[in-house]
């Protein structure tokens, strides 16, 4: 079975990749596919709603069944931002690695005086399957808990990883090898969540 995602996150693909395939399931990104697809507006102010967004818009501009994800970063100390803006924090940066340089740059300035014990956050992934008539296949959701750091530490992963420390893994989410971080993360847990859909 093949199962596109929506993304050209080389890194969404990869994590979505290693869970799906030993079940069967061969993950695409847009890249794979010809021509080039305009990308649906992400305008709702929940993961949810731009999950469905996306994977609507997607499913039926291509004509295949379509899973599509929106995750970031829910901070409490911050009254839950950077949230749905999480990717766009910071409005600074051109490439991926300049704007995640930039937006965790920006959370460590926001959080530079709230103490540790204040510093709870967690990602969020809400990942929705459409057809291509539109129809909606699956929702899912998951979340990976942690404290932000005080400094970015560890070199795997992308976005927020560097700063999100995961108290039961004793490390952050980039020092988890990319197993490791599947079996924890919010990503893994809405993607095997939503794995009997796939048969729809």
């Amino acid at each position: 079975m093949q199962l596109l995602l929506a993304t050209s996150n080389k890194h969404k693909l990869e994590e979505v990749g290693a869970i799906l395939e030993p079940l069967g399931v061969e993950v695409i990104g847009l890249d794979s596919l010809p021509g080039h697809y305009e990308e649906p507006v992400e305008d709702a102010d929940t993961f949810e709603g731009n999950a469905k967004l996306k994977a609507v818009g997607y499913a039926k501009s291509t004509g295949k069944q379509c899973m599509a994800d929106d995750s970031g970063l829910v901070v409490d100390a911050l009254g839950g931002r950077p949230g749905v803006l999480s990717a766009r924090f910071s409005g600074i940066g051109e490439s991926g690695e300049e704007r995640d340089e930039a937006n965790n740059a920006l959370l460590l300035e926001q959080l530079k005086d709230v103490p540790t014990s204040e510093r709870s956050a967690r990602f969020v992934c809400a990942i929705c399957i459409a057809n291509p008539d539109g129809s909606i296949v699956g929702e899912s959701k998951g979340y990976f808990e942690g404290v932000i750091g005080e400094e970015p530490m560890g070199s795997n992963g992308f976005g927020y990883d560097p700063l999100l420390f995961v108290p039961r893994a004793n490390k952050t989410s980039a020092q988890m090898s990319p197993g490791d971080k599947n079996t924890l993360s919010h990503r893994g847990e809405a993607v095997r969540n939503i794995m009997n859909c796939f048969a729809s």
